[in-house]
């Protein structure tokens, strides 16, 4: 067994003018493969997407290269689940919702920090929407290929701000593609279905 790509969950051109079929095959198909054709060679264990989780927190203590592949690869497993056709807007799961009313200030407060968040990540990075350990929602960006569980917190949603992910679509206009991320694109019930498990590992 080993790191394998998984296939997306739509076509390359369903997410039409927010996303391109061209970004789409450029990152999927060429970024996101690399970055398991490096974990794999890089890793002395048998890893797979199931069992990798372990083996890339130990690799954000101890080694920097591995890790890299593993959060990449983690980030975007997930990244693709993250976006859907005709996602987006203010149409939130019931729970979910009222979490972002209490912590974030409703979607509006959410949009604005999120935006403001993936905007203003100096660099390559990540945008995230998180609950800490206490249940908390919060909005925070990271660099490179880290991500929430690298510090004890759990990922819900998450944006790529790597060039990669938007140059071809916005060119140099971070800010539009976060706007298009958000209103556009999200898929509130892979979010939703985040949460749940993150409250389920609470109670445990």
């Amino acid at each position: 067994m080993a790191l394998t790509l998984p296939e997306l969950p739509y076509d390359y051109d369903a997410l039409g003018e927010y996303m391109s079929a061209e970004t789409l095959e450029y990152h999927h198909d060429k970024h996101h493969k690399a970055y398991i054709d490096k974990g794999n060679e890089k890793s002395k264990k048998e890893l797979n997407n199931d069992n990798f989780i372990p083996a890339m927190l130990d690799a954000f203590k101890n080694d920097q290269g591995l890790f890299n592949q593993l959060g990449q690869h983690y980030n975007h497993l997930h990244f693709w689940q993250w976006m859907s056709p005709n996602g987006g807007g203010k149409k939130l799961p019931g729970e979910l919702e009222k979490q972002i009313e209490s912590d974030l200030g409703g979607f509006d407060g959410f949009r604005k920090k999120f935006i403001e968040s993936g905007t203003g990540q100096f660099g390559s990075g990540w945008v995230w929407l998180a609950m800490d350990k206490n249940g908390k929602f919060e909005v925070t960006s990271t660099k490179d290929g880290e991500n929430p569980i690298c510090y004890g917190k759990t990922p819900l949603l998450g944006c790529d701000v790597w060039e990669h992910s938007y140059y071809i679509d916005y060119r140099n206009a971070r800010q539009k593609y976060l706007e298009a991320f958000v209103d556009h694109l999200i898929n509130w019930e892979h979010v939703a279905e985040l949460y749940s498990e993150g409250q389920l590992k609470e109670v445990a």
